[in-house]
């Protein structure tokens, strides 16, 4: 009896370590998959391609969704509650680091933690925004990528298209401060090149049908910063300046796609891939305090042709020869 009693005591000790053994890596598995929150301010194409390019950027390095790495997306829908709940849930499930779309997406985020890393996914002017204390050295929890617009280049491109320009007309979102900051550093350099710049505010998208009344009947043509409130509402914008066939002429290459004329400007997408490479490398141990900000230096240009023709508009042939090879054409 005593022999049995060893044997059984044997046997329970033997499946006792093989469901140890068994339970494990599991275990091991559950814990080394990292999670990365993305916080999405509102839904337009340019937005939307940063946020495909992050995935593509994380797969670039070695990361994939569903195998090594778990990504919690969420899209605020540019409601400021939102950002604050959301930005809260992915702090509450202890994500291994979070990406900000837009930059109230990105003040959520760094507001809701100062431990978790905070990736910039796009953002303007980082150090204007109070998210970084230098664009060298962050300094805190807080890196990332900056979209800063080639403005120079873009407002010469407005002059080659448009010679004859007398008034240049300039609409963003007053409480946008990305927008806000493109605003003031486009203002100077119309100074410097001594052209006519006229601007108009918006407060929202219900706003904008009405101000862009306004602004046609004023001015030969528009500009529009990186501003996520008029992009998501560039329909109504490019319908009320085509009326009086006025080109608009955005910082952004999704929006000539959306009826603007032409930019020269960086890849929203390729901007993502960035912000996701990086990510990556902060997954792996790299400290964002001394990380500093990726500025993309690389600007393409890109043509609506069919706006072109709905405005009366021949485009240089340079431009065109441009767009063509380095760059990318609307028909």
């Amino acid at each position: 009896m005593k022999r049995m009693y060893g044997l059984i005591a044997i046997l329970l000790l033997f499946l006792g370590f093989a469901f140890v053994q068994e339970s494990r890596p599991e275990s091991a598995h559950q814990k080394a998959v990292p999670t990365v929150g993305i916080l999405q301010l509102l839904s337009h194409p340019a937005l939307d391609a940063i946020h495909k390019g992050i995935i593509h950027g994380l797969a670039e390095e070695g990361y994939h969704v569903g195998k090594n790495v778990k990504i919690d997306f969420q899209n605020a829908q540019n409601d400021q509650s939102n950002l604050k709940t959301m930005s809260a849930r992915f702090v509450n499930e202890h994500a291994n680091a979070m990406i900000g779309i837009a930059t109230p997406a990105a003040q959520a985020l760094a507001n809701a933690s100062s431990n978790i890393p905070v990736v910039l996914g796009a953002i303007t002017d980082p150090k204007g925004a109070d998210l970084v204390k230098s664009n060298t050295r962050p300094g805190n929890n807080v890196t990332g990528v900056s979209d800063q617009a080639p403005l120079k280049s873009q407002l010469k491109l407005i002059q080659r298209i448009m010679p004859n320009m007398k008034t240049l007309g300039i609409i963003y979102t007053s409480s946008d401060d990305s927008a806000t900051a493109q605003y003031h550093q486009f203002a100077a350099l119309c100074k410097q090149e001594h052209v006519r710049l006229k601007a108009y505010t918006i407060a929202s998208t219900n706003d904008l049908n009405q101000v862009a009344e306004q602004m046609v009947s004023q001015v030969d043509a528009i500009y529009v910063p990186t501003d996520n409130t008029v992009a998501s509402a560039m329909q109504t914008l490019v319908s009320t300046a085509n009326a009086k066939k006025i080109p608009v002429f955005p910082a952004v290459d999704t929006m000539v796609k959306a009826g603007g004329l032409a930019t020269l400007s960086i890849n929203q997408y390729q901007l993502g891939v960035e912000t996701g490479k990086m990510t990556a490398a902060i997954l792996k141990g790299k400290n964002p305090a001394t990380t500093p900000i990726h500025f993309e230096k690389r600007g393409e240009m890109t043509i609506n042709l069919t706006q072109a023709k709905k405005l009366g508009i021949t485009l240089p042939a340079d431009v065109v020869k441009e767009a063509k090879t380095n760059g990318e054409v609307f028909k």
